[in-house]
C-alpha cells in the first residue's frame, strides 16, 4: 500500500475522533444538561483543563489536516510532506496524551457536586477510582443529578478516543518514515 493512501485513511479516521473529542468536552460543562452549574462555578476542575477541546480537538484536527494534505499528494514520493507528517503526527500525539491525562485526572478525582451536607465538593477524590464500580456511593452527590455517570460516561469517551488518536497518529509517525526512508510511489495510483 502506497504511504500516501495510508496517510488519507488515517486522516479520514481521526476527523470523527476530533469532533468526538470536542463534543465531550463542550458537554461536560453543562452538567445535568442545565448552563446553571457553569454560571456558579460549579464544574469538575478537569474540564476546564479543555483536554478535549485543545489536546484531542485542536492540536489532533491540525495534525489530521496536515496528513489528510501529505496523502491527498498522489504520488506518495514527497518526501518533505512525509517528514512534515511525522511532524505534525507527533503533534497529534501530544495533543492526544493531554486529553488521555486530563480525561484520567477526572476519572481518577471524581466529580464536583453538592454532598448529602449541602457543600460543594469531591467526595471520591481519595476513593483510588473504587465509587466507579460502587454504584451505592453515587448517592454521596445529591446535586446535579446522575453528576457521577454523566462525569464517568464522558470521561472515559475522551479516554477512548484520545488513546485510538494517539494510536492513530504514531501510526502515521511509522508510515511518515517509511514514506521519508523508502519514498514509496505506485505510479498506477488512481484517485
Amino acid at each position: 500500500m502506497c504511504t500516501g493512501k495510508c496517510s488519507r485513511i488515517i486522516a479520514y479516521t481521526l476527523y470523527p475522533m476530533v469532533l468526538l473529542s470536542i463534543i465531550c468536552n463542550i458537554v461536560l460543562f453543562f452538567p445535568d444538561l442545565s448552563t446553571e452549574y457553569v454560571k456558579k462555578q460549579h464544574i469538575t476542575g478537569e474540564v476546564m483543563y479543555m483536554g478535549g477541546l485543545i489536546g484531542g480537538g485542536l492540536l489532533v484536527f491540525m495534525s489530521a489536516l496536515s496528513i489528510h494534505l501529505t496523502g491527498e499528494h498522489g504520488c506518495c514520493a514527497n518526501r518533505l510532506g512525509m517528514f512534515l507528517s511525522i511532524l505534525f503526527a507527533a503533534l497529534g500525539a501530544a495533543g492526544a496524551v493531554y486529553s488521555f491525562i486530563a480525561a484520567f485526572l477526572g476519572l481518577t478525582n471524581g466529580p464536583l457536586c453538592k454532598s448529602e451536607t449541602g457543600d460543594w465538593q469531591r467526595p471520591f477524590q481519595s476513593s483510588n477510582m473504587t465509587y466507579l464500580t460502587d454504584y451505592k456511593s453515587w448517592a454521596k452527590c445529591s446535586e446535579p443529578k446522575n453528576v457521577v455517570l454523566f462525569n464517568t460516561a464522558l470521561f472515559m469517551t475522551l479516554l477512548i478516543a484520545s488513546c485510538l488518536q494517539g494510536l492513530l497518529c504514531a501510526m502515521q509517525i511509522i508510515n511518515g518514515l517509511a514514506g521519508t526512508l523508502f519514498g514509496t510511489c505506485d505510479k498506477k495510483e488512481v484517485r
